[in-house]
């Protein structure tokens, strides 16, 4: 174990100094929420590595986030479009048409599986169809919902929202996909966990089409991508831009950061050591009351500008289908909305597929139904409430002086704070603790997630050392400054999407057949009802 732990040690400062020239080479815009970090804020160790590595992980970027858009380069709207977006949308596309629009007939279905209506407390599982939903959630429904989509509105215009509602309506069909699969080929432990997840069904999976070598190299990069998801953009990054934004309202975390730091490892740790069980039931409690104030919110603001709201509508539509840049503005607009629903709900990445994998059903089937709920939920609802109150309040217009140095800076909570502030003075304190809350639910999703994956590359007893690291990772996100730092997690997580998609296209069928038996029973009257 000790010889682990400190390889564990070694591939966590690789990952720390990994550098941002992955978002260059790319031309992808992560979004952050944080204030822009000055060059002098960066520690020598830090740009050290970062020079360092920085030639290696251009060309990864070359290859893996090259822009395939590529032609427009030299015009003036210069629209970009990273390959790891087009595949997720792509896949969404196919999965769609493949399981038949599933995400329309049976979305009142995945309502009552959600509500209980077929619990049984007799199926083999770990946690009920609502706990899992919920952990899955609260590793997607975060910062991104709050900055990310005002950000994209402001550089996109208001047309990008109309694109990202489609774009989470297609992710659906991809986390229906994913999520059956990550029932499919779980497996339970003699003491009653549940392991499965992409990594799973993609070597297994595979291998029983006879791809075993393929669906080995696919499985091991998706889970060494998910470690490192979890450890930046699903921890660290999620401290810094927390903390950058609660430091707007509290300046005392803003000059003592390493207090927040620490705060947010003991809860963290609290949690995490616990397990997936204590996981999940903070998340079900967590995730419909952040979801619930910062929708109830929303609507408020909405309600208080309700005369503007077929205007700000016709707005949307408009920039949409007719902006004004012509053919290459109407595809800048659309990339900017498909851009914001891939890195929002992670649609096709795979990470859901692991939470899922774990929740109490005979039917791996009805719990792709289940999951399907989530884009909805992530992009259709949260996205697009973020998204009303960013338009109907103007605060898209970077020509209005009260927006336009947070449209400059792209700081897209302090943005979707002065909006919000436009009908309610106070809230910009009630949303800086919805960002702390959003960023705790996410960091403890995410352990999850990259526990999941470490204890498959390295053996179910390891478990206890990956957490550990995680730990210093939460407070290494309160101390460093380095943007590029903080912005490589994001990019293995979007990696993520290339060995999951791939393979799930491949598995795709044994989810259609499986679909076509379930609702042959369903529509038939088999499935018992427990609290219908």
């Amino acid at each position: 174990m000790s010889r682990l732990l400190r390889l564990s040690l070694l591939f966590s400062l690789f990952l720390i100094a990994a550098p941002h020239a992955l978002a260059e080479a790319s031309g992808l815009s992560l979004e952050p929420a944080a204030a822009v970090i000055e060059e002098g804020e960066i520690s020598g160790i830090e740009k050290a590595a970062d020079d360092f590595l920085g030639g290696i992980n251009t060309k990864l970027a070359a290859v893996f986030f090259w822009d395939v858009w590529f032609w427009d380069n030299g015009q003036e709207q210069d629209t970009q479009l990273p390959f790891t977006v087009a595949w997720l949308v792509l896949g969404a596309i196919y999965f769609t048409v493949r399981m038949g629009f599933v995400q329309l007939r049976l979305f009142w279905h995945a309502i009552r599986i959600t509500k209980g209506d077929y619990d049984d407390p007799e199926d083999e599982g770990e946690v009920s169809h609502f706990q899992a939903l919920t952990t899955a959630l609260s590793a997607t429904v975060g910062l991104g919902n709050i900055a990310g989509v005002a950000i994209a509105i402001s550089i996109g215009g208001p047309g990008a929202t109309v694109w990202m509602i489609f774009a989470g309506l297609l992710g659906m069909a991809s986390k229906f996909t994913e999520c059956s699969l990550g029932q499919m080929y779980r497996q339970t432990r003699s003491d009653g966990s549940v392991m499965g997840g992409a990594m799973y069904y993609l070597s297994n999976g595979l291998r029983d089409m006879g791809l075993g070598g393929l669906g080995k190299v696919l499985a091991v990069m998706f889970a060494l991508l998910c470690i490192g998801g979890s450890f930046g953009g699903g921890n660290s990054f999620q401290v810094n831009q927390s903390l950058n934004a609660l430091q707007e309202t509290i300046p005392f975390f803003g000059e003592n950061r390493w207090v927040y730091g620490a705060i947010m490892t003991v809860c963290v740790g609290l949690v995490i050591l616990g397990g997936l069980k204590r996981i999940a039931q903070t998340a079900e409690k967590i995730v419909p009351a952040m979801c619930g104030i910062y929708v109830a919110a929303s609507l408020v603001v909405i309600i208080m500008n309700i005369a503007d709201i077929p205007a700000a509508i016709g707005i949307i539509i408009e920039g949409a289908m007719s902006p004004a840049a012509g053919l290459g503005g109407f595809i800048g607009v659309l990339v900017t909305g498909f851009k914001r629903a891939a890195f929002s709900n992670e649609a096709g990445i795979g990470s859901a597929a692991i939470a899922h994998s774990a929740a109490k059903t005979p039917y791996p089937v009805r719990e792709g139904v289940v999951a399907l709920l989530e884009p909805f939920i992530d992009t259709v609802v949260v996205c697009t409430m973020t998204a009303l109150v960013i338009v109907v309040t103007g605060a898209y217009d970077s020509t209005n002086p009260e927006f336009a140095q947070y449209i400059a800076d792209k700081n897209g909570a302090g943005l979707t704070s002065v909006a919000f502030s436009q009908a309610i003075p106070w809230f910009p304190y009630v949303l800086s603790i919805a960002v702390v809350l959003f960023a705790f639910s996410t960091m403890i999703s995410w352990s999850y997630y990259g526990e999941r994956c470490w204890s498959w590359l390295f053996g179910d007893k390891s478990g206890m050392a990956y957490r550990v690291i995680f730990l210093i990772f939460t407070f290494a996100g309160s101390i460093i400054t380095a943007s590029n730092v903080l912005d490589f997690g994001d990019l293995m997580i979007l990696g993520m999407a290339l060995p999951n998609v791939l393979g799930v296209l491949l598995l795709s069928g044994k989810v259609k057949k499986a679909l076509s038996e379930y609702e042959g029973k369903l529509n038939a009257g088999e499935f018992k009802e427990f609290n219908g």
